[in-house]
């Protein structure tokens, strides 16, 4: 967490502006990077990084491990001369205004197979040695799995790996070894891929600390079903003799659905990670802290227990909770990797227990204002200093659709007018200005750090929602509208921060009082 009381933003990748087709973490990155200085965040905090599998979800990732290739950036690509200028203009048929990945991915995927034949190929030694020595860091422990996976993948039609031949699917050495023969172009270039997304991170991370922006990262609770971790971890998960789960992963019912969420995901066999000290969290820890200064941990109440459905089940309604590692986990956690610079997402149907569990090991959790407005006791100056204060998240509706309502809000109009008046109550505020004064809340709170999604600071509606749990469909897809982006907007947000007391080197001697940022 930072020492100072500083703000932040909830922002993805995939959202930026200024890259055609998807934000990215070469240029579009840079450029945001430079827009939150101008802003005085001292945060970036974004969404899981892993290439998105089943409905683009950043948090049902083919690989806990790898970048989601279609994050890299084409234009230092085309600079170091692993792309023509002419060749980039193919992505200019895709919209500019939200993520179509139907249309995307072909078209990505081609220059990108194109850039990594092109530096396989090059005459440079000092690449290819850079290369070499990323492989033998990360061959053993993820990458060469992963590469196996996505090249069988592809050859499979795109099917899940529990329908590939039983040879595949149950990783037969001799049916490996043929796929190392025939599929020897696809695995390399799946690993030139990850090798050129590993160096724009780590240039993006070298340049956010120059401007002194912390990143903030996020790791999702559970594995996706099809990812090459369940593929070549199988005994982390439980999984039948056919590799299918006969439980699943979810939460009963909740504000964001009357039927529960059921996410689909295997459920951790955590006996036998408590067999080896945990060794494969501490691997997958340690990978994500490579790449961010803090971490989220999602759904943080599945460590104490967890809500286990049958797998043949439509909804979450009905389940069991089963015990989660507890204290095993965190202890061999930081047995390994000392203080965890970890956030606890404590959202849901949250116990004593849970919070027993993430105070004992001494993590921050979080407050969302758009939940605590329900509370009429909530008291936005009682707030732990150690928390993480936001507005909203991915998941929530910004604040303006929230206070507006929608079409298919499932409140009623009663629970709207009434949801309304607390939320100006909270604020002492107007239904004009409720978004800013929601962030000023947020801002004048006690907690260290004080964060909103960008779409917040714009005062978006519902259009700019960027995912609605218990959904399918239409999530994952906004971009910020570049003319949104100006200077205007930099300043007044800066001036918020400022007024707050949140700029660590801009910090007045003594905040506002209420209302006097509206």
């Amino acid at each position: 967490m930072p020492e100072n009381k500083c703000a932040g933003v909830l922002m993805h990748i995939s959202s930026l502006a200024g890259s055609p087709g998807i934000g990215d973490i070469g240029d579009s990155a840079r450029r945001f990077l430079d827009q939150l200085n101008h802003m005085r965040l001292r945060v970036w905090q974004m969404l899981p990084l892993g290439p998105a599998g089943y409905g683009d979800s950043p948090y049902q990732s083919l690989s806990t491990f790898a970048g989601n290739e279609m994050l890299i950036g084409l234009e230092p690509l085309a600079r170091q001369g692993l792309l023509k200028s002419s060749e980039l203009k193919a992505m200019n048929k895709l919209p500019a205004s939200h993520v179509d990945y139907g249309s995307l991915h072909p078209i990505k995927s081609m220059l990108l197979d194109r850039a990594a034949d092109r530096i396989d190929v090059s005459d440079s030694a000092k690449s290819m040695t850079k290369f070499q020595q990323f492989r033998a860091r990360h061959d053993p422990a993820w990458l060469d799995d992963y590469a196996l996976f996505r090249a069988i993948k592809k050859d499979q039609g795109g099917k899940p790996w529990w329908q590939w031949p039983a040879a595949l699917a149950k990783r037969e050495p001799n049916a490996l070894a043929e796929i190392r023969k025939t599929s020897q172009a696809a695995i390399n270039r799946v690993k030139l891929q990850q090798f050129l997304f590993d160096q724009q991170w780590n240039s993006l991370r070298s340049d956010a600390h120059e401007r002194g922006i912390t990143l903030f990262g996020d790791v999702p609770i559970y594995i996706a079903h099809d990812s090459a971790d369940a593929w070549a971890r199988r005994e982390l998960v439980q999984l039948d003799e056919r590799g299918r789960p006969r439980f699943v992963a979810g939460v009963p019912p909740d504000y964001f659905s009357d039927e529960g969420q059921l996410w689909g995901n295997p459920l951790y066999n955590w006996a036998e990670h408590d067999r080896d000290g945990y060794a494969w969290w501490a691997q997958r820890l340690e990978h994500a802290l490579q790449r961010f200064d803090l971490l989220r941990i999602d759904h943080f109440r599945g460590f104490e227990s967890y809500w286990s459905v049958r797998a043949d089940h439509e909804n979450a309604k009905q389940g069991n909770w089963e015990p989660g590692p507890g204290d095993a986990l965190f202890e061999a956690l930081e047995a390994s990797l000392g203080k965890l610079p970890i956030v606890a997402e404590n959202l849901g149907e949250i116990t004593p227990e849970v919070e027993s569990l993430r105070k004992r090991h001494g993590l921050p959790g979080m407050v969302i204002l758009q939940f605590e407005a329900e509370n009429p006791d909530f008291d936005a100056q009682a707030v732990d200093q150690d928390n993480v204060i936001y507005t909203g998240t991915h998941d929530n509706d910004t604040i303006r659709g929230w206070f507006q309502g929608r079409l298919n809000d499932t409140r009623t109009r009663s629970e709207l007018r009434a949801c309304r008046k607390r939320a100006k109550k909270l604020t002492g505020g107007t239904a004009r200005t409720i978004t800013r004064d929601m962030i000023r809340v947020a801002l004048q709170s006690p907690a260290r750090l004080a964060m909103a999604p960008l779409q917040d600071f714009l005062d978006l509606g519902s259009e700019a929602r960027m995912n609605t749990p218990g959904s399918t469909s239409d999530n994952w897809q906004w971009r910020v509208d570049p003319a949104l982006m100006t200077s205007q907007f930099f300043d007044s947000v800066a001036g918020m921060v400022q007024a707050c007391s949140r700029d660590p080197e801009h910090a007045l001697q003594s905040g506002p009082g209420p209302g006097s940022l509206k």
